[in-house]
C-alpha cells in the first residue's frame, strides 16, 4: 500500500470514527518551541512538554473542580458544529520559560490576542485567511472575567479575526 493510501485511510478513519480531534503538527510545534529564546534547538522533550500542556489545559476540568469548567461532551457539543467537520485547531500563548512565569507580567488582553497569531497555532495554518465557525478560549491561573471579556470584545471589534454570522 503507497504512502497515499495509508494517508487517505487514516483520514476516512478519523472521520469515521472520532468525535473530537484535535490537530498538532510536529512543524509547527517544533517552530513554537525554536521562537522560544531560551531553547536554541528544540528537542522532542521540548516538543512533548508543549504537547502535554495544550492536552493538560484541555483536560483540566475532568481533574479539577471550578465554576467555569467544561467537560470533554460539553467540548464536543459547543466546537462541533457538524459532526464531519469535527477537527478543532489549538493554539496555546504565551510560551516563557517556568523561571520567567513568576516574573513577568502577563496580561488578558496580549495573550487573548498572542493566541490568535499564527505562530501560536499547533497547526500550520494562517487562520486569518479563514474564518471561525466557533472558538473556545481557556485561561489557567488568576485571570478576572471582566478582563477576559474586554479582550473577547476588542478582537471582534477589531475584526482582524473573522467568525462566521
Amino acid at each position: 500500500m503507497s504512502q497515499y493510501a495509508l494517508e487517505v485511510d487514516f483520514v476516512v478513519s478519523l472521520l469515521e470514527h472520532t468525535d473530537v480531534v484535535v490537530l498538532l503538527d510536529n512543524e509547527a510545534i517544533y517552530d513554537i518551541c525554536r521562537r522560544s529564546p531560551d531553547i536554541k534547538r528544540p528537542t522532542y522533550i521540548n516538543l512533548n512538554r508543549l504537547v502535554s500542556q495544550v492536552i493538560s489545559l484541555l483536560t483540566a476540568s475532568l481533574r479539577f473542580d471550578g465554576a467555569l469548567n467544561v467537560d470533554v461532551i460539553e467540548f464536543q457539543t459547543n466546537l462541533v458544529p457538524y459532526p464531519r467537520i469535527h477537527f478543532t485547531l489549538s493554539s496555546y500563548a504565551p510560551v516563557i520559560s517556568a523561571e520567567k512565569v513568576y516574573h513577568e507580567q502577563l496580561f488578558v488582553d496580549e495573550i487573548t490576542n498572542n493566541a490568535f497569531e499564527p505562530s501560536s497555532m499547533m497547526a500550520k495554518c494562517d487562520p486569518r485567511h479563514g474564518k471561525y465557525m466557533v472558538c473556545c478560549l481557556m485561561y489557567r491561573g488568576d485571570v478576572v472575567l471582566k478582563d477576559v471579556n474586554a479582550a473577547v470584545a476588542t478582537i471582534k471589534t477589531k475584526r482582524t479575526i473573522q467568525f462566521l454570522d
